[in-house]
């Protein structure tokens, strides 16, 4: 794991049983590593659309006396310069930089190329491979099937809530899936937790790309990884979850021997048939 500000805020909420409204407090934090030790509780609280008080009850669910001591913890263990004020970008700049932050902190998680080599194994070996993604999250998904389907010999795509959810995970686990794939984006649909779960009971392994270590996906995750989303326009904006779903189509490749000759196929067939412009 890497050694930046965002991973040891990471470090520092591992093991602690957080309320929703905790989750929310540490999301912001992790998303504003370099800020945090210089903000007051009351920035904070506006950063994270909750109360004062509840940023004082997350320093002490932490450990810590209250929210002064955590943030002089921070001074100590994370000692850094504040980051360029927002003030000096306008706000289509300012959902840019966050971003630009968003795979930055994507590209230190990965430091640890551990998790996505081992979703990649989980995913390479499940046959079928279904892919979840419902609302916010359905494009992620639909983006990853279109790319697995051309090394992966049975992809199946998720992307339609209603009862037919359960059914489709049922088929798939009928047909011999050892896994299933998530993307959980806010706002997260009641339905995706409900069906993650669902899964899981029935003996599939689930890998989730979401937003945050504490998404409310993570308690029936086996392996979630996380990428930020940005939250400074009026819809949210998600480069590193789509980053990350490239990211594990490379490491499930790995894992499938014959992904090579599978594209090789599909150029040649493209190339007969003039599929595409040159």
């Amino acid at each position: 794991m890497s050694d930046s500000p965002a991973a040891r805020l990471q470090q520092l909420f591992d093991g602690h049983r957080l309320t929703p409204t905790q989750r929310r407090i540490a999301h912001c934090m992790v998303r504003r590593a370099a800020d945090v030790p210089f903000l007051s509780s009351v920035e904070l609280a506006e950063l994270a659309g909750v109360s004062q008080p509840s940023v004082t009850r997350f320093a002490v669910a932490l450990g810590f006396d209250g929210y002064p001591a955590l943030r002089k913890h921070l001074r100590e263990v994370a000692p850094t310069e504040p980051s360029r004020g927002e003030d000096e970008y306008n706000e289509y700049q300012q959902a840019v930089q966050a971003e630009i932050e968003n795979l930055k902190h994507l590209s230190e998680l990965l430091a640890d190329p551990r998790p996505v080599e081992e979703a990649g194994r989980i995913l390479a070996a499940s046959r079928p491979l279904p892919v979840l993604g419902l609302r916010a999250a359905s494009s992620q998904a639909r983006g990853f099937a279109y790319f697995a389907a051309k090394v992966h010999p049975d992809v199946r795509l998720l992307d339609e809530s209603g009862s037919m959810l359960t059914d489709r995970i049922d088929g798939a686990r009928r047909a011999g899936a050892s896994a299933l794939l998530c993307f959980a984006l806010p706002r997260h649909p009641r339905e995706v937790v409900d069906a993650l779960a669902y899964a899981q009971e029935q003996g599939l392994t689930v890998v989730t790309v979401a937003d945050s270590a504490f998404a409310p996906v993570a308690a029936h995750s086996d392996l979630l990884i996380p990428a930020a989303v940005g939250t400074g326009l009026a819809f949210d904006t998600a480069c590193a979850p789509m980053l990350l779903g490239r990211v594990l189509l490379e490491a499930m490749c790995d894992d499938l021997p014959d992904a090579q000759a599978r594209l090789e196929e599909f150029d040649a067939k493209a190339a007969a048939r003039g599929l595409f412009v040159e």
